[in-house]
Parts: structure tokens; sequence; C-alpha cells
């Protein structure tokens, strides 16, 4: 069982930034693709950003310029750096990741991440 520790949620107003932090508890030469979900109330979790084992980045059009995923291999550890934030982009936040030679899907238990107008 790998567990995925979020940190960084908080409340912000519009325009302001936070950065998510997640910590695997995997080394990570054994992670595969890592990354970020988001779930506003009542609505379905969705894809923010993902990054690859290599390094590759995948970015939901609707945070495309504001959002920046990135990795610590040195630490497991994925982080998103929110800009330009919006009341839109209020929801719980989870950490994602696979590791390599499975698809198994692990998740954390989510951050609230609130931006008021």
């Amino acid at each position: 069982q790998m567990q995925l520790v979020e940190s960084g949620g908080g409340l912000v107003q519009a325009g302001g930034s936070l950065r998510l932090s997640c910590v695997a508890s995997e080394d990570s030469v054994r992670l595969g693709t890592m990354g970020w979900y988001r779930q506003g109330l009542g609505e379905q979790r969705v894809m923010v950003a993902t990054i690859s084992r290599m390094g590759s980045t995948n970015y939901a059009d609707v945070v495309k310029g504001r959002f920046t995923v990135s990795k610590d291999n040195a630490k497991s550890t994925v982080y998103l750096q929110m800009n330009s934030l919006k009341p839109e982009d209020t929801a719980v936040y989870y950490c994602y990741a696979q590791k390599i030679f499975s698809t198994r899907d692990y998740w954390g238990k989510g951050t609230q991440v609130t931006v008021s107008s």
C-alpha cells in the first residue's frame, strides 16, 4: 500500500496563489505518473494536472497558464503551484499517483482549496 499525504490547501482571495504538496510513502524509483485532480461540490472529480515519470506534464484547459505541476524525486513529492486563482477553482484537491508497472490508482485524502471573490 502506498500512502499519499497532501498539504497546502486553504482560503485565499481571488487573484492569489497557493502551493499544494503531496508526499508519497514510496521511493520515487517506483513511482509512475503523479498529479492532481479536483472535485467541486456536487461535481465529478476531474484531472487538473499530471506529470509523468519522465517529467512530461499535462494540464486541464481551464488551468493552463495559471497552474504548474512539478516534482522532487529526492523527496517523492509532487507539487501544484496555483496562481491567479479564481472562485471557480474552489474544490477539494486530491493527489494521485501510480506505481510503475501497475495500473492501480492511489489517492490522497484531499485538501480543501477555497477562493473567495
